[in-house]
């Protein structure tokens, strides 16, 4: 079940592979994400002492948040993935001129999950091409609707 979903890094970046990875949360994160006051499109993952961290996610703290405890809704989170994973996207990332970009804010088996990309960023007359396509498939469906 999707939580939050990053629709700008589909039209701003080709999306080559994808990964699912955890992400290190307080408890009033937790809660706030269930009430559905996440959002991760001006988020980004930066490479950091060979660890992933997810940077410019937002997301609200609830008016019922703890008194003892002082939200930052902006605050560095760290991803959890696996040694190897991390290991290839650092080279991928370093070399091949690709990026990371959050994609998706999901839960799996009562766990929050975040999917990323592995991306390579679209020229402007890409992004067009794409605007193109998608705008001549919605008048295809249109067409079809109305015979």
């Amino acid at each position: 079940m999707s939580i939050a979903q990053n629709k700008k890094a589909f039209h701003d970046y080709f999306i080559e592979e994808k990964y699912e990875a955890g992400i290190v949360l307080d408890g009033w994160e937790v809660k706030a994400i269930r009430a559905g006051r996440t959002q991760l499109k001006e988020a980004y993952i930066i490479i950091r002492g060979g660890e992933l961290f997810l940077l410019g996610c937002h997301i609200s703290p609830l008016q019922t948040a703890s008194t003892h405890v002082i939200p930052d809704p902006v605050r560095t989170r760290k991803l959890l993935l696996h040694a190897e994973e991390i290991s290839k996207l650092i080279g991928k990332v370093e070399r091949a001129g690709f990026t990371l970009v959050p994609l998706d804010m999901h839960f799996v088996r009562g766990r929050i999950k975040l999917e990323i990309g592995l991306a390579k960023g679209k020229k402007q007359h890409d992004k067009r091409d794409a605007e193109k396509d998608r705008d001549w498939q919605r008048e295809k469906q249109r067409l079809m609707r109305n015979k």
